[in-house]
């Protein structure tokens, strides 16, 4: 909690932030955010007025002033993604935009959300740096963020297919299919329910943004690692907002364990609205005694992108698998939640 703490005042000694502000430039896990302002507020090393919070004289104390001096920015031209969209990549951006404009809205009985547009086809870009797109049988576990359509518009996939829980994804697919002239192949699938025995090692990629419940978490890449053929290769998310570091490390374990090496980790690689409309992940900020004001437009939620590749053959049981939607010990945002900090 001390290094929550010392993140915080480092923020605040530069300059006063808003609640949203300082979730923006924490990378932890938003409850142990949260208990840090109360006890630096109780210790009166931060106080909070109209336009959010401010360090204090005793705050100021606790900070070596030569650290202020050494400034440390991320890349402009990347934002820390390691990439830059080229011309083509650029022009398949706003493509993207103009057609997943009508999509589904999130459901929060789904948990869904969406990141960016730009983070999806910034992901592509990262793909296909890896070689992972051209003439690659490509399977996505959820999608949500419509990175089908993405990838369709490069035309390079071999296969793309869509195993998703909603069917009004699929609906939004298979318009897109006959508008455009692509074939995505979509499925209704519950992924705790086995994979079909014709998707087993089948497929070079997956992707997949899935629940961050380590139960959740296992399944969505179990049957995206199901999916792949010896020497695969997966990508997923994974945000420290809602993912305590222990839980990172029982993901780790299970890669292992899965015969999977990670090549590949970028923090902050996608970032994600919270308010749709027709769910709003914000509403716990209003429940916390810190006189938090209403976000006007920080886009705070970011996710870490994973890399991985299928070393050998890995030890599988495709059977049917329990999933908890929702981590009462980390979870936080889900409206079911009950705010208790």
């Amino acid at each position: 909690m001390e290094r929550v703490e010392s993140k915080i005042l480092h923020e605040l000694a530069s300059s006063n932030k808003n609640f949203w502000e300082i979730l923006q430039t924490s990378d932890f896990l938003l409850k142990d955010i949260i208990s840090s302002l109360k006890k630096l507020k109780k210790k009166g090393a931060i106080g909070i007025n109209e336009n959010g919070f401010f360090i204090t004289e005793s705050g100021r104390k606790k900070i070596n002033p030569k650290s202020l001096d050494l400034e440390v920015k991320v890349c402009k031209s990347c934002e820390g993604k390691s990439i830059v969209l080229g011309k083509k990549f650029s022009e398949i951006l706003e493509n993207f935009k103009k057609i997943v404009k009508e999509r589904p809205l999130p459901k929060s009985n789904f948990f869904q959300g969406y990141m960016f547009e730009i983070d999806v086809i910034s992901r592509i870009a990262f793909m296909h740096h890896h070689d992972d797109i051209e003439n690659k049988k490509i399977v996505l576990i959820g999608d949500d963020d419509l990175l089908s359509i993405g990838l369709a518009l490069t035309e390079l996939p071999s296969k793309i297919l869509v195993l998703d829980i909603d069917e009004r994804i699929g609906k939004f697919i298979e318009k897109f299919n006959e508008e455009y002239g692509y074939s995505i192949e979509f499925r209704q699938y519950d992924v705790s329910n086995p994979l079909p025995k014709s998707f087993e090692h089948k497929f070079d990629v997956f992707s997949s943004e899935p629940l961050e419940t380590f139960s959740g978490m296992k399944a969505f890449i179990f049957r995206g690692i199901t999916c792949l053929k010896k020497g695969g290769v997966g990508y997923f998310g994974l945000t420290r907002y809602e993912s305590s570091l222990k839980k990172w490390l029982e993901i780790q374990k299970f890669l292992n364990k899965m015969k999977c090496v990670i090549t590949d980790l970028i923090p902050g690689f996608s970032v994600y609205p919270m308010n749709y409309g027709s769910i709003n992940y914000e509403n716990f900020a209003y429940q916390l005694g810190l006189n938090v004001k209403e976000n006007k437009g920080v886009n705070w939620y970011k996710s870490a992108l994973f890399r991985f590749e299928v070393l050998n053959d890995p030890p599988l049981k495709n059977k049917k698998m329990k999933i908890d939607f929702v981590d009462e010990e980390e979870d936080l945002t889900h409206p079911s939640i009950k705010i208790s900090l």
